[in-house]
């Protein structure tokens, strides 16, 4: 690793040179999560070229994510997930990939080893049965933390086109798991799902009509999950967990733009207009998908007169270090609404300085003003376009509110 650390040092201070060595075409790429009981996440990709460039298309269920900071340098592959302060260190072995995926935000276990092999195209390494599709349809799942600890979630999986290849989804009280593929192979559930910032493994059995599963998120938390087929199981109400204190009370709060320029909801721009906040992080991959839809409604609803305000929890206090990370989000989703830094980090935080709600318990949470700028409905979490017909009421819900907000 220390000549792959040379050659990458070399590389910001030269012209990137491009190898055709870097093949296009389809790669099963694997993160290794415990290499003594041979644990390995799977997903797949593929290399193009664009203007005799390479791109990464990472591929998960109907997720497409573009990865196009791509360094190569002799037989040395870097490249940077998009948004995420996430990377991957690799050196090209034939037409094969290997190296490491390292994750900026945590301290620990924050280096993965990678492999990727070329040329194949399935995820996991069984052979579809015969089609039996029972797994389709909605799971009451537990999540149990410890012997005291758990949650509830909602596991949907679909098999395309009742054969034993799937997509899934689990939605919990503070957003979905987000787009999950794999396949059954027996009696036993096999799904992952890489975005750049999360990397999810889960594993199942079905015992007498229940799944006793794992669930791996990167290789620093492993925890058990029971679920059973529960077509009317439902969570609790999103827009009942996180609620406002005083409904008369005028909201306000003054948080530093990307220029430093303190911005406040009492500024002329805002007056007499019905704002959503968006209360997210740049780390947060709910949040992305929630700003992706955040950035067509502004411009659909901007003319006449609604205001969207993100305040961006990121993981530094350290105002250039937020700035970028916010800056790439903003570049990768168009987001021409206010984002603001609030220069705090977590839940606690932010809950602190939003006094004028319960508590924030998650992110993302949003909040709807009205003209007055009094709140009239907080939701927390996203369930994004992975979970199907919750993201659609979702967007319908939100869009009938501003339209009401918007004549009053």
């Amino acid at each position: 690793m220390k000549k792959i650390s040379f050659l990458f040092i070399s590389l910001l201070i030269s012209v990137s040179v491009f190898s055709a060595k870097f093949n296009a075409g389809m790669y099963r790429a694997v993160l290794i999560l415990n290499e003594e009981n041979n644990i390995e996440l799977p997903f797949n990709f593929e290399v193009i070229y664009k203007n005799k460039k390479p791109v990464i298309i990472i591929k998960n269920g109907e997720e497409r994510i573009n990865v196009d900071e791509i360094f190569i340098l002799g037989d040395s592959v870097k490249f940077k997930m998009p948004v995420f302060d996430t990377e991957f260190k690799c050196v090209l072995k034939g037409k094969d990939l290997e190296g490491v995926w390292i994750n900026n935000y945590r301290k620990d276990k924050n280096i993965i080893k990678f492999k990727a092999i070329f040329g194949q195209t399935n995820r996991f390494p069984f052979v579809p049965g015969k089609a039996n599709p029972y797994f389709e349809g909605k799971w009451e799942t537990t999540f149990f933390y410890n012997a005291t600890d758990s949650s509830k979630a909602i596991g949907v999986f679909h098999h395309i086109e009742q054969t034993d290849y799937m997509t899934g989804t689990f939605l919990s009280e503070g957003g979905d798991y987000r787009y999950l593929e794999g396949m059954k192979s027996g009696n036993k559930l096999y799904l992952s799902g890489f975005n750049g910032n999360d990397a999810y493994l889960f594993t199942a059995e079905m015992k007498d009509e229940i799944l006793y599963g794992k669930f791996y998120d990167g290789s620093h938390s492993q925890i058990n999950w029971t679920a059973r087929h529960n077509e009317n199981f439902k969570l609790r109400n999103a827009e009942e967990i996180t609620f406002v204190k005083n409904k008369e009370e005028k909201i306000n709060f003054i948080f530093p733009d990307l220029n430093k320029k303190n911005v406040s909801l009492n500024d002329a721009r805002f007056e007499n207009k019905p704002i959503i906040i968006q209360v997210m992080g740049s780390w947060c991959p709910n949040c992305l998908d929630e700003s992706a839809y955040f950035s067509k409604i502004y411009s659909q609803f901007k003319a006449e007169g609604l205001e969207i305000v993100a305040l961006a929890f990121e993981k530094t206090t350290d105002f250039e270090k937020a700035k970028a990370q916010v800056s790439r989000l903003i570049k990768r989703f168009n987001m021409n609404y206010t984002v603001l830094l609030t220069l705090q980090t977590g839940k606690v935080k932010a809950s602190e300085s939003l006094a004028f709600v319960n508590k924030i318990s998650c992110f993302p949470t949003t909040i709807f003003l009205n003209k007055k700028h009094q709140v009239v409905k907080v939701h927390t979490g996203f369930s994004g376009p992975a979970t199907g017909k919750d993201y659609l009421e979702f967007t319908q819900s939100t869009e009938s509110l501003i339209k009401n907000l918007l004549k009053e």
